[in-house]
């Protein structure tokens, strides 16, 4: 058996030696003149330390780990001291013993309350010294000394497998400046990160403080990467709970581009949305990609009557479909169909079967340099394949037909915006012949989908470089996943006549300048 099995009995033996020795040591000088004897003195030693574990078992003292000990475990020990004498001393007044015995185990309960603090202390000292015995870890300064912090601090103190060390903690509050915490200094304030951690050895720093406004975090992670460190995020402990992790420390992850995005998320109206979805066949073409597979499932929130997702990449639609049935159960009415919208008979039959009266047209090919080298390949999936679905969908009798569009439909200069161009004309010609209702929605680099510019830059900052920009005239739109499946869902709900809805210029990250600027954190982020 483990000695880690009887922890409680041995620190319990340890306090019962305590007792005897502090208290047993007061009475040696009248032990040798002989003022009292020998038995007597065991007698009530032994009794005074029967009362006090009687408090202290009563308290469950000894199934606590003092390793992890705080001010609770130590109230608990003091008032399981504090009652067990004054029992002790009770029962003495009432047997009408000698004074000096209660004088005396006053002062002996005392020392040995130290010695037991003493040796918990030691303990706590000692296995902190063995955790981060052999450990070779980088030094970290974490941003916060908030809830947030302190408990990453402890963690990162006391986790033998953590890899980092804490160097020191940084906040913007002035009655925390200047003071230390278990021992960690604090500094600040937060906008003066690259003075504080000057010609000091911190190569990384973790972000802990959960509650920043979106504007707030960006300028904060602006300033961690003028430091030239590598910045991790630590999630907030309690959006954690669900996720099955033993460590803390294990919460804190790499910087994510959609932290700098600088603003809060929109929130756009969801009565229209329920009324237009509500009791509805809709179809998503495309709903395996990033954000064909964000509409499914916001699209499954609002309870169609049946959600039929169209796609031709087999894995990533796969993959959806098991995550809305586990989101929504087996008797969800989905259905999943592998299909190319190039293949106009097949559209057909689809159609037929399904009939849906919502039609979400996402499915597309999206990145510019491989379409310019394939223009062949962007004309029959982007033009011929809308104008396949767009034609199944008003032969069938389907209601509305959004389609996915981009900017770069906005005086196209290359294959991919020409191509969204031309399925935006094939929606005018359509609806002008009148049933279904058709509708465009334009917008910029979604953050995170596998069309958006963001993932190129990234990768090319992990090679190393350089970071191809095509213009530093350039403004660059930028948008959460979720943010772009609310805007076609939206314009779905208003759309009439053929109209084409831009994204508003308010959800524009930065200008050129900033942008590149941006792209240069970023890097410092990443390569740290």
């Amino acid at each position: 058996m483990p000695i880690s099995r009887y922890r409680g009995q041995i620190v319990l033996l340890l306090d019962v030696c305590l007792i005897f020795a502090c208290n047993f040591a007061l009475f040696l000088p009248p032990l040798f003149r002989g003022d009292i004897r020998f038995l007597n003195l065991v007698l009530h030693i032994g009794f005074l330390t029967l009362c006090i574990l009687l408090f202290q078992l009563l308290f469950r003292t000894y199934n606590s780990l003092w390793r992890y000990a705080e001010s609770r475990e130590y109230f608990v020990l003091l008032a399981g001291m504090g009652l067990g004498f004054c029992l002790y001393s009770i029962c003495n007044v009432v047997m009408r013993t000698n004074p000096i015995w209660i004088i005396q185990a006053l002062t002996g309960s005392s020392l040995a309350l130290l010695a037991m603090l003493a040796v918990r202390f030691l303990y706590r000292i000692y296995r902190t010294k063995v955790s981060n015995r052999g450990r070779k870890g980088r030094y970290a300064a974490i941003i916060g000394a908030g809830t947030s912090g302190v408990t990453l601090l402890n963690e990162l103190r006391s986790n033998p497998d953590s890899r980092y060390t804490p160097y020191c903690m940084i906040d913007d509050a002035s009655d925390k400046m200047d003071k230390h915490i278990h021992g960690v200094p604090v500094r600040g304030p937060i906008d003066s990160l690259e003075e504080i951690l000057q010609d000091t050895p911190v190569t990384d720093i973790i972000l802990a403080i959960s509650n920043l406004t979106p504007r707030r975090r960006s300028e904060v992670l602006h300033a961690c990467a003028a430091t030239k460190c590598h910045l991790h995020i630590y999630e907030d402990p309690m959006s954690q709970l669900e996720k099955e992790t033993a460590s803390l420390a294990a919460q804190v992850r790499e910087v994510r581009i959609e932290d700098l995005l600088g603003r809060p998320p929109v929130q756009l109206e969801n009565r229209r949305i329920d009324g237009m979805i509500r009791g509805r066949t809709v179809m998503v073409t495309g709903g395996g990609g990033s954000i064909g597979s964000e509409l499914c499932r916001q699209i499954a929130n609002y309870k169609p009557k049946r959600l039929v997702i169209l796609d031709i990449a087999e894995n990533t639609t796969y993959e959806l479909q098991n995550d809305l049935i586990h989101r929504h159960g087996a008797d969800f009415p989905l259905s999943v169909e592998i299909a190319s919208i190039r293949d106009q008979e097949k559209m057909d039959r689809i159609f037929a079967r399904y009939r849906p009266e919502l039609v979400f047209h996402a499915a597309a090919h999206k990145h510019v340099p491989l379409m310019e080298r394939c223009p062949e390949e962007a004309v029959k999936n982007n033009v011929l394949g809308t104008y396949h679905t767009a034609l199944a969908a008003r032969k069938y009798g389907a209601e509305k037909f959004v389609l996915i569009s981009t900017d770069k439909a906005v005086n196209p200069t290359n294959i991919m915006g020409t191509t969204k161009y031309l399925c935006e004309q094939v929606l005018q010609g359509l609806r002008q012949e009148g049933g279904t209702e058709f509708a465009a929605v334009r917008f910029g680099n979604v953050l995170g989908s596998s069309g958006s510019v963001i993932p190129l830059f990234e990768k090319q900052i992990a090679y190393g470089g350089p970071v191809t920009v095509t213009d530093r005239r350039i403004i660059r739109y930028f948008m959460t996943i979720p943010e772009a499946a609310q805007l076609v869902l939206e314009a779905g709900s208003f759309a009439h006549s053929g109209e084409v809805y831009d994204v508003p210029p308010e959800t524009a990250l930065k200008d050129a300048e900033e942008f590149l600027q941006q792209l240069r954190e970023i890097g410092a982020l990443i390569e740290g």
